[in-house]
């Protein structure tokens, strides 16, 4: 069952899709990217699947995304929509998540600790811009201070798994993805055994979590 509501915050109106949990545990709250929604086959894929699994996803649309905008404002305008509809995601009385996609990551590292969050999830983190490894935004991930996991695509261009640094944090390879998760025709495993190893590794994680 899903739940629409609008949230006001200081940068506009921002939006929350609820995919209720049964019995649930903890809320996963999921931010899109700068380059897309809520629509994006990672995160349909999580709030398709771990409701069953007792967790309640919340896919959250910054309120540019909902002003119909085509391009995200600065970080910082983000982490401002993402503090404003804080309270609503926490009004369950449930454990939160913070987490995202690339962008959507960014936020949640960013700001998880400070707003009372549980663990970051961050999905295709964006450790530097393509081809661009000497601007690496490795310092956002390593200094969350909670329990972090990210999910990457083995093709990603913002920053394949075995760029990532060591650090507090675990990380699932989706073998052949891009920053979308996409895998090639030619690959050894379909797009749906992708996103597969992507829920999986997600649900196993939370269920981890204490």
């Amino acid at each position: 069952m899903t739940q629409t509501e609008t949230v006001p915050t200081d940068t506009g109106e921002a939006r929350i899709t609820w995919y209720a949990g049964a019995k649930p545990r903890a809320v996963l709250a999921l931010g899109h990217g700068a380059g897309g929604g809520v629509e994006a086959r990672d995160l349909q894929a999580l709030a398709g699947a771990l409701p069953a699994e007792g967790v309640t996803v919340a896919l959250v649309e910054q309120p540019w995304r909902v002003a119909g905008k085509k391009v995200a404002p600065a970080p910082k305008t983000l982490d401002t929509g993402w503090r404003g509809l804080w309270p609503a995601l926490a009004k369950p009385g449930l454990p939160v998540i913070a987490g995202g996609r690339s962008a959507g990551a960014r936020v949640a590292c960013r700001t998880g600790r400070e707003l009372g969050a549980i663990a970051v999830l961050a999905l295709s983190f964006p450790l530097h811009p393509p081809g661009r490894p000497e601007r690496s935004r490795a310092g956002e991930l390593l200094s969350t201070g909670l329990p972090t996991l990210v999910v990457q695509g083995g093709n990603d261009p913002f920053g394949r798994p075995e760029e990532y640094p060591e650090g507090p944090y675990g990380l699932v390879e989706i073998p052949y993805g891009d920053h979308g998760f996409a895998v090639p025709k030619r690959a050894p495993l379909g797009q749906d055994e992708a996103l597969a190893l992507l829920v999986d590794g997600v649900t196993e994680w939370i269920s981890g979590l204490r």
